[in-house]
């Protein structure tokens, strides 16, 4: 068997904790890409299997969640480029979309040549998954409303429009998943500790 040659992967995978999120606002609690794809992932597990118990359908919940880990994870070549920048006009949001291509491909490129086709769906949308990533999509933009209801909470006015903004462009998506987390588990995040206890 030929010596493998060394694949810095994981460990630029690791440096998701060191891309902090919300850069143009003023937090009280500081949020990285890591911690929030973690959350998305959760979510987008729920999310599908609301799918598949409530609705019928024949969802792949687990693939779901693994989108949702690795969904931010070209930020950490191109940094968060906060939302109001990204889809300032057309051509900023196609160029942004072209820089994340490439990050996706770098990335992918740090991978074993043989590991690279089972890892291409997770940074690049195929037919088959794309439902998940609508889910993916949706737990995101829930993901971001969470951390909008937690700022508040301390006292932060700052994400108020933010919080707006999320909560209509959630129930614009037109996914009876995102409804129903909005509907029962949504409400729970404005609850204290003893509240939830």
């Amino acid at each position: 068997m030929s010596e493998r040659k060394e694949s810095h992967f994981f460990a630029m995978m690791s440096r998701m904790k060191y891309i902090e999120r919300w850069a143009l606002m003023r937090n009280s609690i500081k949020e990285n890409i890591s911690e929030h794809s973690l959350e998305v992932a959760m979510i987008s597990h729920l999310l599908a299997t609301l799918g598949n118990v409530r609705l019928g359908k024949a969802l792949n919940a687990d693939r779901a969640a693994l989108i949702g880990l690795y969904h931010d994870s070209t930020e950490i070549i191109t940094g968060d480029m906060p939302t109001p920048i990204k889809y300032y006009n057309p051509q900023i949001k196609d160029a942004f979309k072209a820089v994340e291509d490439v990050a996706g491909h770098k990335l992918l490129s740090m991978l074993p040549e043989d590991l690279q086709e089972t890892y291409r769906p997770i940074f690049f949308k195929e037919e088959e998954d794309a439902y998940l990533w609508k889910l993916v999509k949706a737990a995101d933009k829930i993901s971001a409303l969470i951390k909008c209801i937690e700022e508040e909470k301390n006292g932060n006015t700052e994400f108020f429009s933010a919080k707006q903004t999320l909560e209509s462009s959630v129930k614009a998506m037109n996914l009876e998943e995102a409804e129903m987390f909005l509907k029962e588990f949504l409400p729970s995040y404005y609850k204290n500790l003893d509240e939830l206890n």
